[in-house]
């Protein structure tokens, strides 16, 4: 089985992941059931934007496998 990872930051991360998990979402509705597997937790959008951009690249990328969290 092949696995699709997603990337991204929201105000309420229930809400989001209900949303995708009902097809709510077109970019990645063909790709349900999600299912959270990490999260963090910022004091601003600024903040979680830049973390995203940083696990979107192959820094972030590396990083999520050395901690064996893909």
């Amino acid at each position: 089985m092949s696995y699709s990872h997603y990337y991204g930051h929201t105000s309420d991360l229930i809400t989001r992941l209900k949303r995708h998990n009902a097809g709510k979402v077109r970019s990645t509705k063909a790709y349900k059931p999600w299912k959270l597997i990490y999260s963090e937790k910022f004091a601003t959008k600024s903040e979680a934007y830049q973390r995203e951009k940083f696990f979107k690249s192959i820094d972030g990328y590396n990083f999520l496998k050395e901690k064996g969290i893909i």
